[in-house]
Order: C-alpha cells, then structure tokens, then sequence
C-alpha cells in the first residue's frame, strides 16, 4: 500500500478506530520481532514498516487530541 494512501486512509479515520489499529500494529511488532529472534522471519524490513505505521498513528491521535482541545 502506498504510504500517502495509507495516511489519507487513517485521516479519515476516529481517535477510537486510530487506537485500536495502533493495538493491532503493535501486536504485529511483537510478533515479528519474537519471529526474527527465532530466525523464522523471512521479510525483516516489515519490521521498519510496521514501526513507522505505529509512529503515523501516534502522530495522527497526537493531532486530533490537538484540534480538539
């Protein structure tokens, strides 16, 4: 998925919704990392991609928790 895509995709989105995908992305990093600790992991560079979609979500619920102040 293309990354300007993806953040159109999780602007358009509630803090609520941003919060549970941020769960599910960090479930997915901890199962990644547990694969490539043992050498089960073939892709490791979605590990990188997994971690810069958390930091999206965190930015983008740091936002709205902004405007809405």
């Amino acid at each position: 998925m293309k990354t300007s895509k993806y953040i159109e995709e999780l602007r358009t989105q509630s803090v609520a919704e941003l919060q549970t995908q941020l769960v599910e992305a960090k479930k997915e990093l901890f199962n990644l990392r547990f694969q490539n600790a043992t050498n089960q992991l073939e892709n490791t560079s979605r590990i990188r991609e997994v971690r810069k979609n958390i930091a999206r979500i965190q930015t983008l619920i740091t936002e709205k928790a902004k405007v809405a102040q």
